[in-house]
């Protein structure tokens, strides 16, 4: 019979906790509540991300679901002595202890109506039973006893997920081009994040990596495919260590490899690292770097559902899209269309940073507003500041100014901001910031990340850097911000991947909604 406890802590294990003593403070925790004689009565775990950034070591109490901030080890026997023993929540702690204009305020956070992250921040990432005592495997065990490859196909292709990778292709029809195809098949995870500020996949592997698992398994029956790769990049460590053990924990519960639960159904995965290049979050890129080679884009078509990796058929996802394969296949596609739009079903993760008072990571219904996600699950600017801008979608995305607070968060409706979903990063600029600044950085990261192959992007993104340097020093004239616009639309149309394609995205917006930064700023 399992053990109850009154009381669980879960201590948040992430790198930006770890770098904060995440790791000393869990083994004090667990020293502290010994001491007390407390450890029949208080389990303490580590688990995923619990949606806070830039707090330092975050842990959250429960039944109560006190979350408490900035712990240091000096506070842990506090915690025990006064939450545990007596009850008394330690208010200097808590997350929502900020003070703005001499006033102390606190965040009520909307319940989450949670698909992908289901159980991130409340589980132990690493222990499997756990994971299947939420539900978990319970998709796999009825797609291979209840459904044939096709009747899987097809509940994705009604369920209407679309690709959470930026672009939004139709999941189930992407499955459908490879699954009638003869010979090897492999499914590819695309974990390569590798835009500034966008970490949402990463926090999701570090937080329920076995629906990752689950979900490529299922991708696997459905299309035919026997071997699927993860392909990681090298700086994530954590990420890395999470999934190579949910893959070996998977195989000793026969979830993974010949026969997976005693069926006729064999599937294996295997990590790859990738080596830091923004370039290789391209699908045929990625390909490339997965055989060997230097990571540059191929030609399209062939599409890598018919010739991918080894020429063979490969179906390429993302982490989020596939972690929303398990809860469709258990649930059923009328369920998941409950969620989000009619066009745009389901749910969407996104990294709120910058001058936002509750950074962190958070998942809601596609269609939410742009306004919601910064003021109801954000908590609004720090320090009570006016709203200047919002980066959406990452360094290849837009800037959305006040004009789009009320911007639904989908495919669709961001496309009449010309704007993208992108990799769900949202910046948020408070009226003191330079958005020109911004907007500098997103250049040259794009100069820096260029493979060269093609010549716009090779020499364009240099130009584009260079330029926008001169009109932070002062140095550039109108004429030479009107060539940058001209540029990146040439780049748009002549690049031969979306990396040289993307610097038009944030430039036209920038144009658009903030142009007046630039001119303050021209040498006249």
């Amino acid at each position: 019979m399992a053990k109850i406890f009154r009381s669980h802590i879960l201590v948040s294990i992430d790198p930006e906790t770890l770098l904060a003593g995440a790791k000393g403070i869990f083994e004090k925790l667990k020293k502290e509540i010994e001491n007390a004689g407390l450890s029949d009565e208080i389990m303490v775990a580590q688990t995923g991300n619990l949606g806070i950034s830039g707090k330092g070591v975050v842990l959250v109490v429960y039944p109560e679901g006190v979350y408490y901030v900035n712990v240091k080890s000096e506070d842990v026997e506090r915690i025990v002595k006064e939450h545990l023993l007596k009850g008394r929540i330690v208010k200097d702690l808590l997350f929502t202890g900020e003070v703005i204009k001499g006033e102390t305020v606190t965040l009520e956070r909307p319940k989450e109506e949670r698909i992908v992250l289901k159980g991130s921040g409340e589980i132990d990432p690493e222990n499997i039973e756990e994971y299947i005592g939420i539900g978990g495997f319970e998709a796999l065990g009825k797609v291979l006893f209840e459904m044939k490859p096709e009747d899987v196909v097809k509940e994705v292709k009604d369920s209407g997920l679309r690709g959470r990778g930026g672009a939004g292709f139709p999941t189930g029809l992407k499955w459908s081009f490879t699954a009638p195809l003869k010979g090897e098949k492999y499914i590819i995870c695309n974990a390569d994040e590798g835009e500034p500020g966008t970490f949402k996949d990463r926090l999701i592997m570090e937080g329920v990596p076995y629906r990752l698992i689950e979900g490529m398994t299922i991708a696997g029956y459905a299309v035919g495919a026997t071997k699927g790769f993860i392909y990681i990049r090298g700086e994530y460590d954590l990420s890395i260590k999470m999934v190579e053990n949910a893959i070996k924990k998977c195989k000793e519960y026969n979830l993974l490899g010949k026969n997976i639960l005693e069926s006729n159904f064999s599937f294996d995965i295997e990590v790859r690292k990738g080596a830091g290049a923004y370039v290789c979050g391209e699908e045929t890129a990625l390909i490339e770097s997965m055989e060997g080679k230097r990571g540059n884009p191929r030609n399209k078509p062939p599409f890598p559902g018919v010739k991918g990796f080894r020429q063979n058929p490969s179906v390429v996802n993302n982490v989020e899209t596939l972690t929303n394969v398990p809860e469709i296949c258990r649930n059923g596609s009328k369920w998941y269309r409950s969620f989000g739009t009619e066009k745009c079903p389901g749910t969407k993760v996104y990294t709120l940073m910058g001058d936002i008072l509750y950074p962190g990571l958070i998942e809601v219904p596609m269609g939410t507003t742009l306004k919601d996600i910064i003021f109801k699950y954000g908590g609004g600017l720090k320090e009570g500041k006016k709203f200047k801008a919002a980066l959406i979608g990452g360094a290849a995305g837009a800037f959305i100014s006040e004009e789009g607070f009320d911007v639904k968060m989908d495919f669709d409706s961001l496309g009449e901001y010309a704007a993208v979903l992108g990799s769900g990063a949202i910046l948020v600029l408070s009226e003191d910031r330079n958005a020109v600044e911004t907007l500098d950085s997103i250049l040259q990261f794009f100069k820096h990340e260029s493979c060269g192959k093609c010549s716009p992007c090779r020499i364009g993104t240099k130009q584009l850097a260079m330029n926008s340097k001169n009109i932070l020093k002062g140095r550039a004239t109108i004429e030479d911000w009107e060539r940058m616009k001209e540029l990146s639309y040439i780049m748009k149309l002549t690049s031969f991947c979306p990396l040289g394609q993307s610097p038009y995205i944030p430039i036209n917006s920038f144009s658009k909604y903030l142009e007046d930064e630039v001119k303050k700023m021209l040498n006249k």
